[in-house]
Parts: C-alpha cells; structure tokens; sequence
C-alpha cells in the first residue's frame, strides 16, 4: 500500500511515524514550546533525524475544551512556521493538522505533503473540495462533537456500527472530491470515555476492512494517563505500550510525540513479525 504525497510514493508496508510539533500555546502535551521559529526548526530537525516520516505541523489545540482560534489566527502562527521549515528541510514531508479549508490550501500551496483533519471535512464544507486538487493524502480522522464540547458525555448506541458508517460515508465523499488516498484515524479521545478509546484499540484491525491506511494516534493521551493515575508528561512508557498493541493491529501509521521511541517500536514488531 503506497500514498502520494506530491509525487512522492511512500510504501506502507512499513509503518510511518508523524511528529508532533505543535504551533501553539495550549496544546494539552507541548503547548508554547516550539511558536519561536528557531524553536521550531530545533524540534523538527530533531524529530526527522529520530525518524519521523512526516511532520506534523497544527496551530489550533484541538485539545477537549480548547479555546477557539480565528482563522487569521491560526495562518500567522502556523505559515511562517511551515515556510522556514520547508526552506530549512526540503525534503522533509509536512502533514498540516487543520479543519479549515483556507488554511489548507495556504499550506499546499507551500508545498505542505499531507491534511490532517479531525473532523473528517465536517467543520468546513470546503476542505474537501480544496484536498481533491492536490495530489496529497487526507487524513480524515472521526470526532463526535467539536472540540469545545467533545468530552461533554460522548456517547454511542453501538460504537463501531456508527463508525463504519461514517467512515464508509466519508470515503466515498473524499473520492467523490478528488482524494485518491484517504488514511483513516478513528480519533482517539475525541468524542469518546476511555472505555470507548480501550474498546477501538481492542478491535483497531477491523478498520482494515476498508482498504484505507489506517492511523493510531494515542500519543501521552488521557486514555493512558487517566487509567495510570499519571499525567501526560509521565505517558511515554504508556504510549510505547499502546503504539505495540496498534502495529500488532494493523495500524499504518503512528502520531507520536516521542519519535525515537516510536520508531525502536516498529522496528521490534516488524522484528517479531
């Protein structure tokens, strides 16, 4: 399985790993640490020479009960950013984490390799019309709620039955657009208790059935610090614990903070494989 990502084929036979390098001040985990472009440019080299395929580039916490963000806010945080880095890294990859069309069309006119979109085009009626121009893959990752309310008692008559439905329904209206590779995140903490987020990791592989890459992102999340009796700067052992238990079902790519670690992961499930 292969995505294109602005001409550039990348085979997932081997997992891939997008580094986190938030562009924000509240993100739950990193927040205010990399605004400062030279800042920045320190934690991308870092992450890339770790081994991240991707970076993953996001100026709007999506974090449960963030504060909202203006659009032009969200542009002068995050285009600066994305143009030192690309002038700095050229051939790195950078997936953009937006739900505004503008902002991901700004980024893909920059040369930005990937949307990622926790709302699967559901908070902008446009983005998939602007990704459908781009020879980019869409990350459409599913949210019940906003992220204002998500966590505000989320809940489900049957789980997986809703999520097969919409991710089925979301598929085609990303083909319908344009997108030829869409890669599925079924939005861990988004909408959904822990009990939700144990229950999808639990059965990570029946998104398989889709024939779409599919992404894990549980990196330092409350679904492990919260059962751990912990905090996210304490997640990492935990995060590397849940990352196994994705590879081992199936999950194509990995949205992760801590990339070395990460990366010494697939190479050891790949190893027992």
């Amino acid at each position: 399985m292969t995505i294109n990502c602005n001409g550039s084929l990348i085979d997932l036979a081997s997992p891939k790993i997008l580094g986190i390098l938030n562009l924000t001040p509240d993100s739950f985990y990193d927040g205010g640490n990399f605004q400062k472009i030279a800042n920045a440019q320190k934690q991308c080299e870092k992450l890339l020479q770790e081994g991240a395929d991707f970076i993953d580039l996001g100026a709007y916490s999506s974090r449960p009960g963030a504060n909202r963000v203006s659009e032009t806010e969200e542009l002068n945080r995050l285009i600066p950013v994305l143009e030192a880095l690309k002038e700095a890294f050229p051939s790195a990859l950078f997936s953009i984490d937006t739900f505004r069309a503008k902002v991901a069309k700004e980024s893909l006119d920059r040369g930005a390799a990937m949307i990622n979109d926790i709302s699967a085009g559901n908070l902008d009626d446009e983005m998939l019309t602007v990704v459908g121009q781009f020879p980019v893959p869409y990350i459409a990752m599913h949210m019940q709620g906003k992220p204002e309310t998500m966590q505000d008692n989320p809940t489900y008559t049957d789980l997986f039955s809703e999520m097969m439905h919409f991710f089925s329904a979301k598929i085609n209206d990303c083909h319908a657009a344009g997108i030829q590779d869409v890669i599925l995140d079924p939005g861990f903490g988004f909408g959904k208790t822990t009990a939700h987020n144990f229950s999808l990791l639990k059965q990570f592989e029946r998104f398989q059935q889709f024939n779409c890459p599919v992404l894990a992102g549980v990196s330092r999340k409350s679904m492990i610090y919260k059962t751990l009796g912990n905090s996210a700067s304490d997640a990492l052992n935990g995060s590397t614990v849940l990352h196994t238990v994705a590879l081992l079902k199936k999950a194509q790519l990995l949205r992760v903070h801590d990339v070395k670690e990460a990366k010494e992961c697939i190479r050891l499930v790949e190893q027992l494989q």
